[in-house]
């Protein structure tokens, strides 16, 4: 087998590419006065890749996202950068990089064990705001201390809702009659504990906090963080009926591919821990679940993701009615992707696209779409039953990569905030800055009524991920590794033409990779091999690197 590529320009690669992003400082832009300052809703949702209408999907009914994506800018090329929950949020809501935050797990708090990082809801705090947070923005826990990080970022304590605590209980109705802790669990709502579900609570208390606020004469930022489609696929159970099992077909490379490095390999743990999965006796690590039940889960994420449109359709339906469009930014977008099979591999928990690619839109009153007229609606509600309703286009579109870390400096520049400036090497000791770009120069480069479709060099963006294994093989925790027990680290380069991933030693107790130490390669080109099956590390020495990645 040929050599690994040299350890001294991989080790200069990343920590320059990285460092990128954080060398120059930006200058302030001019602040909005109280009086004309924007509110903004930023929309979090849990697990959801691109798999909505507006991104393309032929089969999912998303009426109201695509809805809110023709108002808006849509990012096509959108990356988390790490695909599990506690470590993304806190990575997109400080604009760090998990190797800043050093919060790879559930079990750290970083102001305490990183730095004392401001977030992009203490920033508008700071700056005049009431700030408000519904459901799942931070995730609860350790990671941000018990408290969703109040007082620091919410001008009150965040709102859960009450039946939040029974999504994981046996609460599924098997066909034994008997409840179960399933991975697959539509109910009817009138028969679950308190004749609700999270996200249907979290709706109606953003829509209170929404009527509060429309006579306020502060802004505000409210953060409404949804559950779905986040496992176990607990939603309302008339939304199977948009999708009939003979429609649903599975992922287009549903098994392991051969070139695959084990180490890249995540075996869906907490998905078997489930015990309708349970029940199907898969061996581990690779056994593939069968392939009538495999199209239930793909049913069920997608009935999940419809259910969730819905909930976001009622809460733009009453943005628009208490008067709010005209003066509030909308951002939506996930903390990461989930496999759906592709690969032989279920839920996040890697660097493949279908784990770390997600929805991100802005929309910007006047700018991304013209200001309502009176007595204009631009999100009336829209019912994904309707078999009439139209498949809506987004507005405008660009193809460059982005990441989640420049969701910060984006949303401070659209409010009229100074943009923090970028972030020095290292940033430990700075409270204040940013590792992401701001991205509102894709908001200024065309007319409305111009092409929709933004015109730059998207070769010229890069993306960044990473995710930490603790054993050269797929084990017990290679999914969600405890930090003491990562020993190996998988940084990913994504650019339009390929991805490029290389694992290599980690020492947990000094947060250090070792970059001559290299554990595995992943290279794949995006239009010979659109679903990265076909990993050409080991063919690419010496010689047959992207150009951008030679030495």
């Amino acid at each position: 087998m040929s050599p690994p590529p040299p350890p001294t320009w991989l080790q200069l690669s990343f920590s320059l590419l990285l460092g990128s992003f954080c060398i120059a400082l930006e200058p302030a832009e001019q602040g909005r006065s109280a009086t004309d300052a924007l509110n903004v809703l930023l929309i979090i949702a849990d697990d959801l890749r691109p798999s909505l209408g507006c991104y393309g999907d032929k089969l999912v009914r998303s009426p109201n996202i695509d809805q809110l994506a023709s108002h808006s800018i849509l990012f096509q090329n959108a990356f988390a950068q790490q695909a599990v929950c506690a470590p993304s949020r806190v990575s997109f809501l400080t604009s760090r990089r998990p190797d800043t935050t050093r919060l790879y797990d559930f079990n750290s708090y970083w102001r305490v064990h990183s730095g004392n990082f401001s977030t992009i809801p203490q920033y508008f705090k700071e700056n005049g705001y009431v700030t408000m947070s519904v459901g799942k923005v931070f995730h609860p826990g350790i990671s941000s201390n018990h408290s969703d990080d109040y007082p620091y970022s919410w001008s009150f304590p965040p709102y859960h809702p009450s039946s939040e605590k029974y999504e994981n209980t046996k609460t599924c109705k098997g066909q034994d009659g008997k409840l179960h802790a399933n991975l697959l669990c539509p109910v009817d709502v009138a028969d679950v504990p308190e004749r609700t579900l999270p996200d249907k609570q979290s709706t109606e208390e953003a829509i209170r906090l929404l009527e509060k606020m429309k006579t306020s004469v502060s802004p505000f930022f409210l953060a409404v963080g949804y559950h779905k489609p986040h496992i176990p696929f607990r939603y309302p159970k008339e939304f199977q009926k948009l999708y009939p099992l003979e429609n649903i077909t599975l992922a287009p490379d549903p098994h392991v591919p051969d070139g695959l490095p084990p180490v890249a390999y995540n075996p869906w743990m907490d998905i078997r821990e489930r015990e309708d999965v349970q029940a199907l006796n898969i061996s581990i690590p690779y056994g593939p679940i069968p392939e009538d039940f495999q199209r239930k889960i793909r049913q069920s994420y997608f009935a999940s993701v419809s259910y969730l449109d819905t909930q976001v359709g009622h809460l733009l339906s009453a943005l628009d009615d208490f008067d709010l469009a005209h003066n509030t930014i909308i951002a939506f977008t996930s903390d990461h992707g989930w496999a759906l099979g592709e690969h032989g591999e279920w839920a996040k928990y890697s660097n493949f696209d279908v784990t770390t690619r997600v929805p991100l839109m802005f929309y910007v009153p006047g700018r991304t779409a013209s200001l309502p007229a009176a007595g204009e609606k631009l999100f009336p509600y829209q019912d994904p039953f309707d078999p009439v309703s139209e498949l809506m286009d987004a507005g405008r579109r660009t193809e460059d990569l982005v990441e989640l870390v420049s969701l910060f400096p984006t949303l401070a520049g659209l409010a009229g905030l100074p943009v923090p400036p970028r972030c020095p090497i290292p940033s430990f000791h700075v409270e204040l800055c940013r590792e992401g770009q701001n991205l509102q120069k894709h908001l200024q480069l065309h007319d409305l009524e111009e092409d929709p479709y933004l015109f730059g060099n998207p070769r010229e963006s890069i993306a960044y991920s990473q995710y930490p294994r603790p054993a050269d093989f797929p084990q017990w925790n290679s999914d969600k590794p405890s930090l003491k027990d990562i020993k190996v680290m998988g940084y990913s380069i994504r650019t339009i033409d390929y991805r490029y991933t290389v694992w290599v030693g980690f020492n947990p107790s000094e947060f250090l990779a070792n970059f001559s130490d290299i554990h595995a390669g992943e290279l794949y080109f995006v239009d010979s091999d659109p679903l990265q099956d076909h990993n050409v590390y080991n063919d690419s020495q010496h010689g047959g690197l992207p150009r951008s990645l030679k030495p």
